[in-house]
C-alpha cells in the first residue's frame, strides 16, 4: 500500500456523526480529498462543515453529482441499503461500515447491486488490518498450525452500552444490539481465521438484561442516554456454528455482563494454536515440540502499533485507484457473517439450531 497517493481519490462521507468525522479525519490525514458530506440533521451538518471546510448536503444526490470517486458509508444500519446501492449505482466505489445491513434480505439487497455494479463494495471490518491478525494469517499459509478446527470468538465488554435510546439500542434502525454491532467483529474474525468455510448449522442465545434497566450501573458510559431511554435490542449472546467440514466457533459477546471484559480469540490447530487479542493486536502461538524433550513453548509475537482504520482506508483508497475490485472485505464474505447473525437471532426465536 502507497504512503503517497500520487492521485488523491475524491471521497464523500455520508452520514456525519462521529464515525464518520472518524474517517474525514483519517483520509485527510492519507492526502486523499474530501469533496463534502451527507446527512439529514443540520446539525450535524453544520458541525462538519465548520470542522473540515467543505460543504455538505441534505441529500445523496447532490454529494454524488459532486464528481466523487468514492463514498464512506457510516449512516445508522437502516440506511446503509439506500446510500450503498445509490452510490453503486452511480458508478461511485464504496467503503461501508459495518454491518453490511440492519438485516438480511436487506444485505442481500446490497451484495445484488453490488454484483452488477461497474464500481464495488468494500465492508469496514478495521480489524483484519491489525497487523497481529496479519502475522497470523501468514503464518496459516505456511502450514504452521495445520488444520484449524476450532476458534473461541470473543468481544465483551463489561460495562459498554452504547447510550441507551439513541439508534443503537432501537432495533427498528439498528437491526440487532450487541450481536449486530460488536458481534459483526468477532465472527468476521472467527470467519477469516478458518478461511470462510460452508457453515451448515447455528445455535444461539441472545438476552437483554442490563440495558433496560433503571439502575443500570457504570463506570464509564461507551455513548450518551438520551432523554427517554428506549432498549428494544440485545445485550448480550452467546452461539456455537458449525461447518461442513468439522470445524466450529464458539461465540461470547456482551455490551455488559457481570465478568471480566475480553477480546479474545483462542484459534486451535492440529499441529498449533494461537491467541490474539483483537484490542491490544497480541499474538501468542502455542506450540508443542520433542526437541530435546517433550515441550511446550508460547511465541509472543510483537508489531508495530497502528491504526486500523486509517489501513483500512489506506487499502480500499489503493484499490479506488487502481480500479480493481479488493480481495479482502469483501461484501459476499459481510454477507455471510450476516447470514450467521441472522441465524442466531431465529435460533434464539425459533429454539432451535439454523440448518443452513
Amino acid at each position: 500500500m502507497s504512503q503517497q497517493p500520487q492521485s488523491p481519490v475524491r471521497v464523500g462521507i455520508v452520514g456525519l456523526g462521529g464515525i464518520g468525522h472518524h474517517h474525514a479525519e483519517r483520509l485527510t490525514d492519507l492526502g486523499e480529498t474530501l469533496v463534502g458530506g451527507v446527512d439529514v440533521v443540520d446539525e450535524a451538518r453544520e458541525r462538519f462543515e465548520d470542522e473540515y471546510d467543505v460543504p455538505t448536503f441534505g441529500t445523496y444526490e447532490e454529494l454524488y453529482e459532486a464528481d466523487v470517486d468514492a463514498v464512506v458509508v457510516t449512516t445508522p444500519n437502516k440506511f446503509h441499503e439506500q446510500y450503498a446501492v445509490e452510490a453503486l449505482e452511480s458508478g461511485v466505489d464504496v467503503l461501508l461500515e459495518k454491518p453490511l445491513a440492519n438485516t438480511l434480505e436487506s444485505a442481500e439487497r446490497i451484495a445484488e447491486a453490488a454484483e452488477s455494479a461497474d464500481g464495488f463494495c468494500m465492508v469496514g471490518f478495521n480489524n483484519r488490518f491489525n497487523p497481529g491478525a496479519e502475522v497470523f494469517e501468514a503464518y496459516q499459509e505456511e502450514g504452521r498450525f495445520g488444520d484449524i478446527t476450532h476458534v473461541e470468538a470473543n468481544y465483551v465488554r463489561r460495562r459498554g452500552v452504547p447510550g441507551r435510546g439513541g439508534w443503537f439500542t432501537t432495533k427498528e434502525v439498528s437491526g440487532g444490539g450487541a450481536l449486530l454491532d460488536i458481534g459483526v467483529h468477532a465472527i468476521d474474525l472467527a470467519l477469516h481465521f478458518l478461511d470462510f468455510p460452508e457453515i451448515t448449522e447455528v445455535t444461539g442465545e441472545t438476552r437483554s438484561e442490563f440495558g433496560g434497566r433503571e439502575d443500570y450501573t457504570f463506570l464509564e458510559m461507551w455513548g450518551e442516554d438520551a432523554e427517554e431511554i428506549e432498549f428494544s435490542v440485545d445485550d448480550h449472546a452467546t452461539a456455537f456454528v458449525r461447518t461442513a467440514d468439522g470445524q466450529s466457533i464458539s461465540l461470547e459477546v456482551a455490551w455488559a455482563t457481570n465478568r471480566p471484559p475480553t477480546n479474545d480469540f483462542v484459534i486451535q490447530g492440529t499441529e498449533g494454536g494461537a491467541t490474539f487479542d483483537r484490542e491490544t493486536g497480541d499474538l501468542t502461538i502455542h506450540e508443542v515440540n520433542d526437541v530435546g524433550a517433550n515441550h511446550f513453548s508460547d511465541t509472543e509475537i510483537d508489531t508495530r502499533e497502528v491504526d486500523t482504520h486509517e489501513r483500512e482506508q489506506e487499502y480500499f483508497f489503493d484499490a479506488v485507484r487502481a480500479g480493481e475490485a479488493p480481495d479482502r472485505n469483501t461484501v459476499e464474505q459481510a454477507l455471510e457473517v450476516q447470514r450467521v447473525i441472522d441465524a442466531i437471532y431465529r435460533s434464539d426465536e425459533e429454539g432451535h439450531a439454523i440448518q443452513l
